[in-house]
């Protein structure tokens, strides 16, 4: 019997976690992207093994990664994004708050998606239908929950919307820090983390991000989980929509919309 995608997005970023835990402290060899941006020996290597089980299970769907760029004829209107290791930077300096992201992209929309924890040994995924968390082979319903109070917030550059938001402005707000606990994790496991209740909510700045590697398997991965997840306006997340915002409840959305706007 045939893999089920949402199978094959697993077992493709499962490989991937373990090509990045295997390398883990390890002398890793550096390729500069541009002058504040790298990937490691590590994020090559993984990439190649999540390819590696994507083509054998679906030798005809396209493929965008993001060291090798975009590959495979993707005729069918099939494209499977990957984000080999999310957190480089901090993968570099020995920290292990990384996450390696697969989804897949037919029909205008995100269908199947798995972001799996190399350190923790989990992988949340999703059908497109239900989320969950999958630990020593056994899956469990994601549920989001704001009890935490911890709202992550990227404070990576670039900022393209920085006359209405500026991460940094925010974590200095007073009613921020009344009302949350700010994290700052610099990897998208974050919003995996906000679907499985560990966090209130995430906010980043950014564009297209439902259409980035980095992103769609969060994202994918919130709305199955049943979150809030807009941009930074308060919109549908959308292919031309500014930043993001995932949330556990619409009262926490709420609140960190009210803000966002404060700084426009």
């Amino acid at each position: 019997m045939s893999i089920t995608d949402h199978a094959l997005a697993i077992a493709a970023a499962e490989a991937g976690a373990a090509v990045v835990r295997s390398q883990y402290g390890s002398s890793l060899a550096r390729f500069m992207k541009t002058a504040d941006d790298f990937a490691t020996t590590a994020d090559v290597e993984a990439e190649k093994a999540i390819l590696d089980v994507l083509r054998a299970g679906r030798p005809h769907d396209g493929v965008l990664a993001e060291e090798s760029g975009r590959t495979g004829a993707g005729e069918n209107g099939r494209t499977w994004l990957v984000d080999p290791l999310c957190g480089t930077v901090n993968y570099a300096v020995r920290n292990m708050l990384t996450s390696v992201n697969v989804a897949l992209r037919a029909e205008a929309r995100v269908r199947v998606a798995a972001s799996a924890d190399p350190f923790a040994s989990e992988v949340f995924w999703t059908d497109g239908i239900a989320a969950y968390a999958r630990r020593g082979g056994v899956d469990e319903p994601l549920t989001p929950s704001a009890e935490s109070r911890l709202v992550d917030v990227n404070l990576d550059p670039p900022f393209p919307h920085r006359h209405a938001f500026l991460a940094a402005r925010m974590l200095a707000d007073d009613g921020f820090i009344e009302q949350f606990r700010p994290r700052v994790v610099s990897t998208t496991l974050a919003v995996a983390w906000v679907a499985a209740g560990r966090r209130a909510g995430y906010v980043t700045d950014g564009e297209r991000l439902c259409d980035s590697v980095h992103f769609a398997a969060g994202i994918a991965l919130g709305q199955a989980a049943g979150c809030v997840v807009t941009g930074i306006d308060g919109r549908p997340v959308h292919p031309d929509g500014k930043g993001l915002v995932v949330a556990a409840d619409e009262r926490t959305h709420a609140a960190l919309l009210t803000l966002i706007r404060r700084q426009g």
